[in-house]
Protein backbone atom coordinates (compact mmCIF):
# COMPACT_ATOMS: atom_id res chain seq x y z
CA UNK A 1 0.00 0.00 0.00
CA UNK A 2 2.80 2.22 0.88
CA UNK A 3 4.26 1.92 -2.82
CA UNK A 4 1.14 2.82 -4.22
CA UNK A 5 1.26 5.83 -2.26
CA UNK A 6 4.47 6.17 -2.96
CA UNK A 7 4.13 5.79 -6.72
CA UNK A 8 1.36 7.97 -6.65
CA UNK A 9 2.69 10.81 -5.48
CA UNK A 10 5.79 10.53 -7.04
CA UNK A 11 4.21 10.94 -10.06
CA UNK A 12 2.29 13.95 -9.52
CA UNK A 13 5.60 15.76 -7.95
CA UNK A 14 7.20 14.89 -11.72
CA UNK A 15 3.75 16.52 -13.22
CA UNK A 16 3.67 19.40 -11.69
CA UNK A 17 7.24 19.88 -11.89
CA UNK A 18 6.91 19.43 -15.57
CA UNK A 19 3.65 21.83 -15.74
CA UNK A 20 5.16 24.66 -13.64
CA UNK A 21 8.83 24.47 -14.89
CA UNK A 22 10.42 27.83 -14.53
CA UNK A 23 12.41 30.00 -17.10
CA UNK A 24 15.89 30.20 -17.20
CA UNK A 25 18.12 33.51 -16.89
CA UNK A 26 19.09 34.65 -20.26
CA UNK A 27 22.77 35.90 -19.71
CA UNK A 28 25.43 36.78 -22.87
CA UNK A 29 26.52 33.79 -24.32
CA UNK A 30 29.98 34.51 -23.09
CA UNK A 31 28.74 35.05 -19.51
CA UNK A 32 26.76 31.68 -19.63
CA UNK A 33 30.18 30.32 -21.46
CA UNK A 34 31.75 30.97 -18.77
CA UNK A 35 29.11 29.44 -15.52
CA UNK A 36 29.15 25.90 -18.00
CA UNK A 37 32.62 25.95 -17.76
CA UNK A 38 32.50 26.17 -13.79
CA UNK A 39 29.17 24.02 -13.48
CA UNK A 40 31.24 21.14 -15.54
CA UNK A 41 32.96 20.29 -12.13
CA UNK A 42 29.55 19.79 -10.33
CA UNK A 43 27.24 17.18 -10.34
CA UNK A 44 24.15 16.85 -8.51
CA UNK A 45 23.26 13.12 -7.46
CA UNK A 46 19.09 12.77 -6.93
CA UNK A 47 16.21 10.59 -7.17
CA UNK A 48 13.88 11.74 -9.92
CA UNK A 49 10.69 12.41 -7.83
CA UNK A 50 12.51 13.57 -4.66
CA UNK A 51 10.45 16.93 -3.93
CA UNK A 52 13.87 18.85 -2.15
CA UNK A 53 15.80 17.04 -5.30
CA UNK A 54 13.06 19.06 -7.49
CA UNK A 55 13.43 22.40 -5.33
CA UNK A 56 17.03 22.42 -6.37
CA UNK A 57 16.76 21.12 -10.43
CA UNK A 58 13.97 24.01 -10.08
CA UNK A 59 16.59 26.52 -8.64
CA UNK A 60 19.21 24.84 -11.65
CA UNK A 61 16.58 25.57 -14.18
CA UNK A 62 16.14 29.12 -13.19
CA UNK A 63 19.44 30.31 -12.89
CA UNK A 64 20.16 28.68 -16.01
CA UNK A 65 22.92 26.01 -14.64
CA UNK A 66 24.25 23.16 -16.80
CA UNK A 67 24.80 20.27 -14.04
CA UNK A 68 24.94 17.00 -14.70
CA UNK A 69 22.53 14.78 -12.54
CA UNK A 70 22.55 11.40 -11.62
CA UNK A 71 19.94 9.38 -10.44
CA UNK A 72 21.33 7.40 -7.57
CA UNK A 73 18.08 5.35 -7.49
CA UNK A 74 18.18 3.98 -10.86
CA UNK A 75 21.56 3.63 -11.26
CA UNK A 76 24.00 1.12 -9.28
CA UNK A 77 26.74 3.70 -10.26
CA UNK A 78 25.50 6.53 -9.43
CA UNK A 79 24.18 4.99 -6.03
CA UNK A 80 27.85 3.43 -5.23
CA UNK A 81 29.73 6.75 -6.13
CA UNK A 82 27.38 8.80 -4.32
CA UNK A 83 27.67 6.58 -1.14
CA UNK A 84 31.70 6.16 -1.94
CA UNK A 85 32.49 9.86 -2.24
CA UNK A 86 30.37 11.43 0.14
CA UNK A 87 29.68 9.25 2.93
CA UNK A 88 25.89 8.27 2.49
CA UNK A 89 23.07 7.22 0.63
CA UNK A 90 21.13 10.91 1.07
CA UNK A 91 19.95 13.07 -1.64
CA UNK A 92 19.75 15.92 -3.06
CA UNK A 93 23.74 15.75 -2.45
CA UNK A 94 25.83 17.92 -4.98
CA UNK A 95 29.30 16.87 -5.53
CA UNK A 96 31.45 19.84 -6.41
CA UNK A 97 35.62 19.80 -7.59
CA UNK A 98 37.59 23.07 -6.88
CA UNK A 99 40.07 23.79 -9.62
CA UNK A 100 43.21 22.53 -7.21
CA UNK A 101 40.92 18.85 -7.83
CA UNK A 102 39.90 18.42 -4.48
CA UNK A 103 36.27 17.22 -4.35
CA UNK A 104 33.61 17.85 -1.45
CA UNK A 105 29.72 16.72 -0.69
CA UNK A 106 27.57 18.76 0.08
CA UNK A 107 23.77 17.65 1.37
CA UNK A 108 20.52 19.92 2.38
CA UNK A 109 19.11 21.07 -0.62
CA UNK A 110 18.70 24.59 1.18
CA UNK A 111 22.36 24.52 1.52
CA UNK A 112 22.94 23.48 -1.62
CA UNK A 113 20.68 26.43 -3.61
CA UNK A 114 21.94 28.81 -1.38
CA UNK A 115 25.64 28.25 -2.44
CA UNK A 116 24.76 27.88 -6.35
CA UNK A 117 22.94 31.08 -6.03
CA UNK A 118 25.62 32.69 -3.60
CA UNK A 119 28.09 31.49 -6.88
CA UNK A 120 26.76 31.89 -9.56
CA UNK A 121 23.86 34.82 -9.51
CA UNK A 122 25.04 38.00 -10.64
CA UNK A 123 23.73 41.41 -9.61
CA UNK A 124 21.76 42.04 -12.30
CA UNK A 125 19.51 38.57 -11.43
CA UNK A 126 19.07 39.31 -7.86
Amino acid sequence: MLRIVRAILGALILFFNWVFTPKGVKRDAQTQSEIDTQTAKLSLYQYAACPFCVKVRRSMKRNSLNIETHDAKRSETSRDELVNGGGTLKVPCLRIEDDQGEVSWMYESSDIINYLESRFTTPQQA
